[in-house]
C-alpha cells in the first residue's frame, strides 16, 4: 500500500513539474510572439524626395529647390516645400501622396527655394503645424496664421515627433535648422541647404544624440570645399545622399569617396530606413 502511495505521489509530482514547464514555456513563447508582432507593426522610416533640381523619376517635374517627405510610424512630415506652389502639388499627386495626409511641415531656412511652395500647400491642407526657425520674418508667420494653420517657432534642439528631432536653429547666414531621425542603425540627418556648414551641422547632430556616427546625411550640402568630403568620413558619416545645392562636381567626389555608400538622391527617390529606434528613445538636448 505504501509503495502504491509512493508511486502515485511521484506521478503527481512529475505531472505538476511537467505542467509548470509547459505553462512557463507557453508564456515565454507568447511573450516572444507579442514582441515580434509589435516590431512587425513598426514600418520602416521612409524618406521620399518630392522636390529637387535633381531627378530620378522622369515623370516628375524638377526645379531649383528642395522638399522631402518623412514617413514614420506616427505621422507624415514635410521638410521644406520647394520653390513653387505649382510643382510641389504636381509631384505629390503623381506620387499618390495626399497633401491632407501630412500632419507637420518643418522649414529649414527662409530662402524661397525652400519656402516657396508653402502658400500653395496650405491652400490644400491647413490642418498642419508648421515648425519655423525663430528668426523667420513676420511675413511667413502671417501667411501661416492667415491660413489658420498652427505655428511653432524653434531656437533650440527639440522633439518634432516620435523618432524625429530638430537640431535647433544654427547660425548661417541665414540661420537654419536640420532634422534628425532616430534609427537603430544610427541617426539620419536631413539638411535643407547646410548654410551653417555641413560639418558644423554633423558635429551638432552628434552632440545632440551623443553618438559617434551619423548613419546617413541627406539633402543640400551648399557646395562645400572638396576637403569636406573626406572630413565627413573622418567624423563618422557612414552614408551620404547629397542633392540640391551640393553641386555636380562635389557630388561626383562624394560618389568616388563613398562608393556603395553614396546614394543618388533627387525627386522621385525613395529611401527606406529599417529598424527604427524604440518609441521611448529620446535625444538629449
Amino acid at each position: 500500500m505504501n509503495n502504491k502511495l509512493l508511486v502515485i505521489a511521484r506521478v503527481i509530482i512529475f505531472i505538476s513539474i511537467g505542467l509548470w514547464f509547459f505553462t512557463h514555456n507557453q508564456n515565454a513563447s507568447l511573450q516572444e510572439i507579442d514582441l515580434e508582432s509589435v516590431n512587425n507593426k513598426k514600418p520602416d522610416i521612409i524618406i521620399t524626395s518630392v522636390y529637387d533640381n535633381y531627378r530620378v523619376d522622369s515623370d516628375l517635374k524638377t526645379a531649383w529647390g528642395f522638399s522631402c517627405l518623412i514617413e514614420t510610424p506616427a505621422e507624415r512630415i514635410l521638410f521644406d516645400t520647394g520653390g513653387s506652389s505649382d510643382i510641389l502639388p504636381f509631384n505629390l499627386e503623381k506620387m499618390n501622396i495626399d497633401p491632407r495626409s501630412i500632419q507637420k511641415i518643418v522649414l529649414s531656412h527662409i530662402h524661397g527655394d525652400h519656402v516657396g511652395g508653402l502658400n500653395g500647400f496650405l491652400e490644400q491642407n491647413n490642418q498642419v503645424t508648421v515648425y519655423i526657425p525663430h528668426t523667420f520674418p513676420s511675413s511667413i508667420r502671417e501667411m501661416i496664421i492667415n491660413h489658420h494653420a498652427k505655428i511653432h517657432e524653434i531656437s533650440e534642439p527639440m522633439k518634432i515627433s516620435d523618432f524625429v528631432y530638430s537640431t535647433g536653429e544654427l547660425p548661417g547666414p541665414p540661420n537654419e535648422q536640420s532634422l534628425l531621425i532616430d534609427s537603430q542603425k544610427g541617426a539620419v540627418l536631413i539638411t535643407g541647404c547646410a548654410h551653417p556648414g555641413i560639418v558644423n551641422i554633423v558635429l551638432k547632430a552628434k552632440d545632440i544624440i551623443k553618438k559617434e556616427t551619423i548613419y546617413l546625411a541627406l539633402g543640400g550640402f551648399h557646395q562645400p570645399p572638396l576637403s569636406v568630403v573626406k572630413e565627413l568620413r573622418k567624423i563618422g558619416v557612414k552614408k551620404v545622399a547629397p542633392s540640391h545645392c551640393t553641386g555636380d562636381s562635389v557630388r561626383e567626389i562624394f560618389a568616388e569617396e563613398y562608393q556603395e555608400d553614396f546614394i543618388e538622391f533627387g525627386v522621385g527617390q525613395v529611401i527606406k530606413i529599417k529598424k527604427i529606434a524604440h518609441r521611448g528613445s529620446d535625444f538629449d538636448s
